[in-house]
């Protein structure tokens, strides 16, 4: 790994790593606002891993985020949910957030980020939990390194475009466009528009709005152009080409989404269980995009009840 390669991890429930990978040790590699436990800086090729509270022994568990979110996005109770039975690892892919470099612009490429990020910390194997965008990127993790995955858990996503898929809403377009996305906004792409979805909504914007308000780094313009482009890439690629890729897929998959998911219909998730070897599909009544935080507290309970298993 050369020593442009950058990649960062923060710390945020019980039970989650803290750290960052850097080329250098040097006073502006400073850990991720919020963590508790301890941080650690890991400079290239040092072999040193970063901290972990109360290690379970277990395998790690690794988060991917979506399009335009970084460490500070994820809503701290389904992380402390998760946390209470796991190893769990947040991580900024290069480029991105906490996590210096160029930014990339492939699903490929942010799925090499990710794999040198393992590597680094000299991992074995890992369980996978990819939302949105970083789903697509789980799934090129295990086309890339099978033997790297032990499980994969795709959130609010597909395997890219299926079937009678609807084609995005012209306002969702025009949201994932800005670089500033309000709350209105936020609350459209991610909850159903009901009283119940919308206070959802606002629940876990007011979880984050602590970590978000310390001033953290965030995606820049460039970074998201690269992330949209890598996602209609991705997107357009032949339902046969997707289908002969699901069929290579041989870890067991949980696969979950709310039925009201208007940025990645329901159907792309349930027509990906159609095609894969071991899967098992969780699907969330009155909720979106978003329904991991809405049910945090019972999705988690799924994800670790599918990993003990």
């Amino acid at each position: 790994m050369g020593a442009g390669h950058d990649v960062a991890v923060g710390r945020i429930g019980s039970n989650i790593r803290c750290g960052r990978r850097s080329a250098s040790l040097t006073a502006s590699s400073r850990p991720a606002r919020g963590c508790r436990g301890g941080d650690v800086v890991i400079p290239a090729g040092s072999g040193i891993a970063p901290h972990r509270a109360h290690p379970r022994g277990g395998t790690l568990l690794v988060l991917l985020h979506r399009l335009r979110g970084t460490l500070d996005w994820w809503d701290p109770q389904f992380l402390d949910h998760l946390a209470a039975e796991l190893d769990v690892i947040v991580v900024d892919n290069v480029g991105t957030g906490y996590t210096a470099g160029e930014p990339r612009d492939s699903i490929q490429g942010f799925a090499e980020g990710i794999i040198e990020f393992l590597d680094a910390l000299g991992l074995a194997h890992v369980d996978l939990l990819g939302w949105s965008l970083g789903a697509y990127v789980a799934q090129d993790i295990v086309e890339l390194r099978p033997e790297l995955v032990r499980t994969l858990i795709l959130a609010a996503t597909g395997p890219g475009s299926v079937p009678d898929m609807p084609a995005p809403r012209t306002e969702v377009l025009r949201i994932a466009d800005k670089a500033d996305a309000d709350e209105d906004d936020l609350l459209y792409l991610f909850y159903p528009e009901t009283d119940t979805g919308r206070a959802a909504g606002r629940q876990h914007l007011a979880n984050v709005s602590t970590r978000l308000a310390a001033g953290g780094p965030g995606v820049t313009q460039q970074a998201a152009l690269g992330q949209i482009a890598a996602i209609g890439t991705y997107s357009s690629a032949p339902f046969d080409q997707i289908q002969a890729r699901l069929q290579t897929i041989t870890q067991p998959v949980l696969i979950a989404n709310g039925i009201e998911d208007i940025m990645i219909p329901a159907v792309a998730s349930y027509t990906a269980l159609g095609h894969l070897r071991n899967a098992k599909l969780v699907l969330y009544s009155d909720a979106g995009h978003g329904f991991l935080f809405q049910h945090a507290k019972d999705f988690a309970t799924e994800v670790t009840n599918f990993l003990n298993n």
